[in-house]
């Protein structure tokens, strides 16, 4: 067990006022960062400052008990403690700033994040992991307020897992469990939904979670009376406060956040019962002060009166820290000792302000260099084009711009091509080709890692085939994904699988029937009605090293879990730039039930929402056994959409469970046509075969294509393929008109060019647009059925020859 901070405090009055004065300098630093950043930003140097001057105190307490192998999920006012923790330096702060796409100079974001966003890199350059023990980790930081909170269940619950669960490689993410996860947020976000669900689960699971919420008594410029029922967010939370002997609730600690040796002691206490009894903390600072506002986009002296001014002007940390520094003596061997004359801390403030200023200009060098070099190569190949009518002009323009941008340079060289288009030069093809360079070298700055670039990419994974023999069995879908899912937990032990009733009734549909009493109750969990929570705990456990899978009950519940899938879940890898990767696997159910709430199939909201994670939707069981074999085997995530209405319908088992894999961004022909391609997914797919088989018995020969996986989409083209022989199109569909149909439809037509290969107009045959009603006949008036398509494919044959084909 690591010693906690409480543990560690035996120290020598000189080493205290090491530790004190190390503070303030840094203090001083973050502060004077966060004032010249701001004017970076005024000046036109940066497009936006959002800073954390006011909280730098608290967050240097918090820093002091922040260990290696530890987690932070936070927010964009963390600058002081990210600096504590040394994930931030003076110049690759302003580098964020300036949003420089060098991973060395920015290596959080890679400038692809606003200024704030912290994140410490996870990952090796080839992909795969470092030694998380090793690293104060930072979780890559989201703006969304509170989207951080349910990611930070998960990184605090690996910590309670891995204190039973082992696998090789499991010494890279943990020691043996000991590690916190610190939650940053803003006071006003507690009224959001995130905080209150990640706390009640962390209440109930108990996991080590340390969240400090900075109170500076405004969100934005509303008070925070006008927030939530209670001014006091500890007086709101005391029902939480866990009651002796009891394994439920938490520790809530309020404390000022100009007080420094209260800090120190909050903090200490805080990590003690986090660290070693697995109790999860609220830390409420209050009276935390904004020095300069919300952001750069506004004056606090907008909503603040001239007393809240002048109190946060007395009250402001640094201030208070520095009247504590020369106030505190104390008689040591009959001798009065000091931490600082008013003369030390007013050098130390200066040397801050040289520090800071040497490391903005340091990195407005470093990121201004390359785009000048551009610059320069670029308007040499240009000029040498003049004698071209309209490049005078171009150049002319160019070269009055007071600074210049990549984007500048670039419109620059596009102009010329433009205006020289015609043009046979050995000049032009120069430009040409340095054009071509630049471009690829800065879509890889702003356009790689949505998806992994690693060999564990899903799309690498090799496929397996089913096997089958004399002796498979015919047997219910269930048990093909109940027994697959059984091999998964015997070959990989850092596997985990939890969701409403997955673990002790073994889910609503009998998948994991037996497994928790097979693999315990760690493995194989219950959890409350939460999905948002679902999903973070599976985010911040597979950040960790684990491979969760979320189960969410069904589709419609996504609903609950797109946010943090579209704004977290699906954007680790890109906005770290490969940084970081959380390859969790969603599991859910749906397309064809019945009723409102259970029966949709939002599809199209999901793969707009969600890019940056696999969107795969098997038409049986045995497809998704194969699909959870495929993801296991990948660094990324996916949410694999199980066919609600396939569990009581006979497959063959196959021989080789937890072993064969289904290809990612592959479609599979399941049926072979000349006349007609249909195009379908999930459910839908027995139905459309069903329609196939029809249209035989009435002259028409119909192809059917199961996608398979929507996100990728067949990568090798194949639709295209059939088109050539079909020369016809329809894409048959659940989700609403121009839905998921409009998606499958620009893939084929636009990225594929099968518009080439049509004899007719492509259709597209789609639920109704309201939700389905009830019952089989809601389902019949609502989706489409194997009449509906019947007769639509029926009525294109019909136009194009009505003598064989007779008006039905």
């Amino acid at each position: 067990m690591q010693t906690t901070y409480i543990e560690t405090q035996q120290v020598s009055f000189q080493d205290f006022k090491n530790s004190v004065l190390e503070d303030y300098r840094l203090g001083r630093i973050s502060r004077e960062m966060s004032y010249l950043g701001r004017r970076e930003v005024l000046t036109g140097k940066a497009k936006f400052g959002i800073f954390g001057d006011g909280k730098e105190l608290p967050q240097l307490a918090m820093a002091k008990v922040f260990r290696e192998g530890d987690w932070r999920s936070g927010y964009y006012r963390d600058q002081t403690f990210a600096m504590a923790a040394d994930a931030l330096t003076v110049e690759s702060f302003f580098a964020q700033l300036y949003a420089d796409t060098s991973i060395e100079r920015e290596p959080a974001s890679a400038g692809r994040q606003m200024n704030g966003h912290y994140a410490t890199r996870s990952l090796n350059e080839d992909g795969s992991w470092k030694d998380l023990t090793k690293i104060k980790n930072i979780s890559s930081d989201i703006s969304p307020t509170a989207g951080q909170m349910p990611r930070l269940l998960g990184l605090a619950l690996a910590s309670k897992v891995f204190k039973d669960v082992k696998f090789e490689g499991s010494e890279k993410f943990s020691n043996n469990g000991n590690e916190v996860a610190f939650g940053t947020i803003g006071d006003a976000s507690t009224a959001e939904g995130h905080f209150w669900e990640t706390l009640n689960a962390a209440c109930a699971l108990q996991v080590p979670m340390i969240v400090s919420i900075w109170d500076d008594g405004y969100g934005i410029s509303v008070p925070t009376h006008n927030q939530r029922a209670k001014a006091d967010i500890a007086e709101m939370l005391s029902g939480f406060q866990r009651k002796e002997g009891e394994n439920q609730g938490c520790e809530i600690i309020q404390v000022k956040a100009w007080d420094y040796p209260a800090l120190l002691d909050a903090y200490a206490r805080a990590e003690h019962f986090a660290r070693t009894e697995s109790i999860p903390v609220v830390i409420h600072v209050i009276e935390v002060t904004q020095p300069q506002g919300h952001s750069t986009s506004g004056s606090h002296e907008r909503y603040k009166n001239e007393q809240r001014l002048a109190w946060e002007g007395e009250h402001d940390g640094l201030v208070k820290f520095r009247e504590w520094i020369l106030n505190y003596s104390v008689e040591l061997e009959g001798r009065e000792e000091i931490l600082a004359t008013a003369e030390d801390l007013d050098a130390m403030e200066a040397e801050a302000k040289k520090t800071v200023k040497e490391g903005q200009k340091k990195a407005w060098d470093n990121y201004q260099t390359p785009i000048l070099a551009m610059k320069s190569e670029v308007l040499s190949l240009v000029e040498k084009l003049q004698q071209n009518a309209g490049v005078a002009e171009e150049v002319s323009r160019f070269n009055k711009l007071i600074s210049v941008a990549k984007r500048d340079v670039f419109h620059l060289a596009r102009k010329v091509l433009l205006v020289t288009r015609g043009t046979d030069s050995a000049e032009r093809a120069a430009l040409q080709d340095k054009y071509n360079e630049l471009l690829k070298t800065e879509k890889d700055n702003y356009s790689s890692h949505l998806y992994s670039q690693s060999q564990w990419r899903a799309t690498n994974v090799p496929e397996v085939k089913p096997v089958y023999s004399e002796n498979s069995q015919e047997v219910d879908g269930r048990v093909v994904v109940r027994n697959n899912f059984d091999k998964i937990f015997e070959k990989y032990p850092e596997t985990l699988v939890f969701g409403e009733d997955a673990g002790n009734i073994g889910d609503v549909n009998q998948g994991l029937e037996g497994m928790q009493e097979k693999y315990g109750e760690l493995r194989v969990a219950d959890t409350g009605i939460r999905e948002a929570t679902i999903l973070g705990q599976g985010l911040g456990m597979a950040m960790r090293g684990l491979r969760p899978i979320a189960e969410i009950q069904y589709l419609d519940y996504i609903l609950y879990c797109l946010q943090g899938m579209s704004d977290d879940l699906a954007t680790v890898q890109y906005r770290t730039k490969g940084g970081q990767k959380a390859p969790l696997i969603i599991r859910t159910r749906g397309h064809r039930l019945e009723g409102i709430w259970h029966s949709g199939s939002p599809m199209a909201g999901i793969i707009n929402l969600s890019k940056g994670i696999n969107i795969l939707v098997p038409r049986n069981l045995t497809k998704a056994a194969g699909f959870y074999n495929t993801m296991l085997q990948s660094d990324e995530p996916a949410l694999i959409v199980e066919c609600l209405n396939g569990y009581r319908l006979k497959e063959k088992q196959p021989d080789n469970l937890g072993e064969f894999t289904v290809p990612v961004g592959k479609i599979e022909v399941t049926k072979e046509g000349t006349d007609v391609t249909l195009v379908t997914y999930g459910s839908t797919w027995r139905i459309v075969m069903e329609a196939a088989n029809e249209l035989e018995k009435l002259g028409i020969s119909a192809e059917v294509i199961d996608v398979q996986s929507l996100i990728p989409f067949d990568l090798t083209s194949e639709i295209s393929e059939s088109l050539k022989k079909t020369s016809r199109l329809v894409v048959i569909d659940e989700d609403v008109e121009g839905g998921t149909s409009a998606f499958i439809l620009q893939q084929i037509l636009e990225k594929q060019k099968g518009f080439r290969y049509l004899d007719s107009d492509p259709v597209t045959i789609a639920a109704e647009d309201h939700r389905p009603a009830y019952a089989s006949d809601g389902d019949y008036f609502s989706k489409p059925s194997a009449d509906d398509i019947l007769e639509k494919i029926y009525g294109m044959f019909h136009e194009s020859n009505p003598n064989k084909f007779p008006k039905l």
